[in-house]
C-alpha cells in the first residue's frame, strides 16, 4: 500500500498521461503541493545508495573497496513540480522524446526533465524556457550530480580528450583539403564528419541559444560551455539512456568503423563478433551487473573488454584503463610512456595488460590468453621495426632537407605516408589486437608493404632525382644514405634482390 504521503507513477507513459493531466492541474490548485517535493537540491541523499564498504549482488562481490564500489541509486520518491509540468506540455509536442523517457530507468526512478535540464541564471548556455532556468545541453558535470563515480572516470579517459583535434593531420584534412569555412566559418565536413564522433566546441549565441556551427552534437570529447568535457549520450542515447545499448557493439560502431579504425568490421569478422550475433538473445544485456561468466558467457562486447565488470574487476569508465599499446599513432607505443616522460604518475602498461588478461580468462585459459597477447606484441612490434620507424625517418630527413613544400599534403608522397600508417598500418595493428585474420593481413599488412615498397620507395627516389637535377646534391646525398640503409637492413633486402633474413 502506498502511504498517503507519497504519489505512485504509473508504470508506462500511455497511463501516466491521464495521471499527469490531473497532477499538473491540482499543482496550480495548490491542492497537492505537500505531496510534491520540488526537484531534490544535489546534496540530498538519494535512497537506496549501495553500503559504504562494497556492493554484492548475487553473492558476487563486485567492488572491493569504498573506492571500487558503484552506488545503487533508488532515485526520488516524487516526480518534481517542474518536470510534470515539462512532461504536461512535451508529451504532446515531443512524443517520440518522451516515449524514450518512459522506457527509461529514470522514469522509473522519478528523475525527469527538470532535475537534468535545470540551470542557474548567469550560465552561459541558460535560457528562460516558461516559467523555468534550463540549459539544452546536459553535460557530464550535470550527469555527476548522480553519476560522480563515472563522470571522474570518464574524465580522465581518452574519450574525454576527443574534442581537442584541432592541430590534427586529420582535421586539416576535414578543415581544409576537403573543406572551406562555409558553415558560419567553419568547414561542414568538420561539423558533420569530426566533429560528430570528436566533438565540438560548443558556441553560445549572444541570446542564449547555442551555435549552429557547434550543435547539434553528442561527440564523445564535446567541449561544453559550462567547461565540462565529453557527452555522456554519445554511448547512452537520449532519452533512454540505456546501459544494454552502450553494451551492443553497434553504438560503438558509430564511430569506430571505416578505413582508419575499421574496430566494428574487424570484431564482426572475429569469432568474438560472430558468436555475439548468433547467440545475441544469450547476451542478458539489460543485467543490472552484466559480469561476464556469470550473467553472460555466449561472447563478449566491446565494453566486455574495455569497460565492463568481471567476477574481480569493478566496471571503469575510462575506456583506456585496460588497453597497454596505442595502436593509432605513426609507430605504435605503450600506453604510459609519453606520461611517464612527463614525469607524470599513471597505471603502468602492465597493469592495464594484465587487468585486460582477467578480462579474457573469464573464458579462455591462461596459457590460450599469454600466447594471443606474445603474437599480438610481436605483430605490433614487426609493424614498428619493419615499416614505421624506416618510413617515419624517411619522411623526417626528407622534410628536414626542405625537399618537400611546407604545405601539408600538396604532394603525392604526404598521402602515401598517411595512408600507410593512418588507414593500413591502424587497420593490421587492430585486425591483430581484436582477432580479425584478414585485416591482419590482406586489409592491413599486405597493403602497408605494397604502400611502402611500390609506392612510397619510388615516390623518394623521384624526389631525390629531381633534387639532384636542381643542384642540392647534399641534401639528396643526406636522404640517398637513409635510403639505402633502410633498404639494405633485413627486413628490406630482399627487395634489393639479395637473401631474406633467416629464420
Amino acid at each position: 500500500m502506498i502511504p498517503k504521503n507519497h504519489l505512485s507513477l504509473p508504470s508506462h507513459p500511455l497511463r501516466f498521461k491521464k495521471w499527469i493531466n490531473i497532477t499538473v492541474c491540482l499543482t496550480f490548485l495548490g491542492t497537492i503541493q505537500p505531496l510534491l517535493p520540488s526537484a531534490f537540491a544535489a546534496e540530498e541523499p538519494m535512497k537506496n545508495e549501495a553500503p559504504a564498504t562494497t556492493e554484492v549482488t548475487k553473492g558476487t562481490e563486485v567492488a572491493k573497496s569504498d573506492e571500487d564500489r558503484v552506488n545503487i541509486l533508488g532515485g526520488f520518491d516524487h516526480l518534481s513540480r517542474e518536470s510534470a509540468t515539462c512532461v504536461s506540455c512535451h508529451r504532446e509536442k515531443s512524443q517520440g522524446i518522451y516515449q524514450q523517457w518512459g522506457y527509461s530507468k529514470h522514469f522509473r526512478a522519478n528523475v525527469g526533465c527538470y532535475e537534468c535540464h535545470k540551470a542557474k541564471a548567469g550560465e552561459p548556455d541558460a535560457i528562460k524556457h516558461k516559467d523555468s532556468i534550463i540549459s539544452v545541453i546536459v553535460s557530464p558535470k550535470d550527469c555527476a550530480e548522480c553519476h560522480k563515480r563515472e563522470v571522474a572516470e570518464f574524465d580522465r579517459s581518452h574519450h574525454a580528450t576527443g574534442g581537442q583535434i584541432l592541430d590534427s593531420l586529420d582535421n586539416v584534412l576535414a578543415d581544409v583539403v576537403e573543406g572551406a569555412p562555409m558553415l558560419h566559418g567553419k568547414s561542414p565536413v568538420v561539423v558533420s564528419g569530426c566533429e560528430a564522433c570528436h566533438g565540438s566546441k560548443v558556441e553560445v549565441n549572444s541570446d542564449g541559444t547555442l551555435s549552429v556551427a557547434s550543435w547539434p552534437n553528442s561527440g564523445i570529447g564535446r567541449l561544453n560551455p559550462d567547461g565540462s568535457k565529453g557527452s555522456c549520450s554519445a554511448c547512452h542515447t537520449r532519452h533512454s539512456f540505456s546501459a544494454a545499448q552502450a553494451r551492443h557493439p553497434n553504438t560503438c560502431g558509430r564511430c569506430h568503423l571505416g578505413p582508419d579504425h575499421p574496430q566494428k568490421e574487424i570484431y564482426e569478422e572475429s569469432q568474438h563478433g560472430i558468436n555475439f550475433v548468433a547467440n545475441l538473445d544469450k547476451m542478458n544485456l539489460a543485467s543490472d551487473k552484466w559480469i561476464v561468466g556469470e550473467d553472460y558467457s555466449a561472447a563478449p562486447t566491446c565494453a566486455t573488454c574495455h569497460m565492463s565488470a568481471t567476477k574481480d574487476l569493478p566496471v571503469s569508465h575510462d575506456i583506456g584503463d585496460r588497453i597497454a599499446w596505442n595502436l593509432r599513432a605513426p609507430i605504435s607505443f605503450h600506453i604510459d610512456e609519453k606520461d611517464l616522460a612527463k614525469g607524470k604518475q599513471v597505471k603502468p602498461w602492465l597493469e592495464r595488460r594484465k587487468d585486460m588478461k582477467m578480462v579474457c580468462v573469464s573464458c579462455h585459459s591462461r596459457n590460450t590468453t599469454d600466447n594471443f597477447f606474445e603474437q599480438f606484441d610481436t605483430f605490433v612490434e614487426l609493424y614498428n621495426e619493419k615499416f614505421a620507424k624506416p618510413g617515419d625517418k624517411l619522411m623526417k630527413v626528407i622534410i628536414g632537407e626542405g625537399l618537400l613544400t611546407p604545405t601539408q599534403f600538396d604532394e603525392e608522397l604526404e598521402w602515401t605516408w598517411f595512408y600507410l600508417w593512418h588507414h593500413e598500418g591502424r587497420r593490421a595493428r587492430h585486425g591483430a589486437a581484436m582477432v580479425g585474420p584478414d585485416f591482419a593481413h590482406w586489409e592491413g599488412m599486405y597493403e602497408v608493404a605494397h604502400r611502402f615498397y611500390i609506392e612510397m620507395v619510388p615516390q623518394v627516389k623521384e624526389i631525390l632525382e629531381r633534387a639532384k637535377a636542381n643542384g642540392k646534391e647534399a641534401k639528396v646525398a643526406k636522404v640517398q644514405t637513409v635510403l639505402d640503409e633502410v633498404l639494405n637492413s633485413d627486413f628490406h633486402r630482399w627487395y634489393l634482390g639479395k637473401a631474406p633474413a633467416k629464420k
